[in-house]
């Protein structure tokens, strides 16, 4: 389908060149698209603009804060915190299993 994607806001709205979140299928074209996972923060932990350890923070996810994972590669996982409405990366090892 052509002329269906639209500009969208990635720092709330998970979609990126190269995967984007199913539910933004029908507003964004992405070469793969991924169903969140819920999970929770497993410890305090920076949500952040990026995969580099100073990149911007952009929200602290306190334990127990869902989160919401399209993709862990490298050590971060990647995805959308929907407590605070954004989208960013995490550690991996700060993630714990949604009860």
């Amino acid at each position: 389908m052509t002329g269906r994607s639209v500009a969208i806001d990635p720092l709330t709205q998970a979609a990126r060149r190269d995967l984007a979140d199913i539910r933004l299928a029908d507003r964004v074209f992405a070469p793969h698209y991924a169903a969140p996972v819920l999970h929770v923060a497993a410890a305090k932990t920076p949500l952040r603009a990026g995969r580099e350890t100073d990149a911007d923070i952009l929200a602290t996810l306190s334990p127990g804060d869902p989160f919401e994972v399209l993709e862990i590669s490298g050590g971060f996982a990647w995805g959308s915190a929907p407590g605070v409405g954004r989208v960013g990366y995490i550690l991996a090892s700060d993630l714990g299993v949604a009860a």
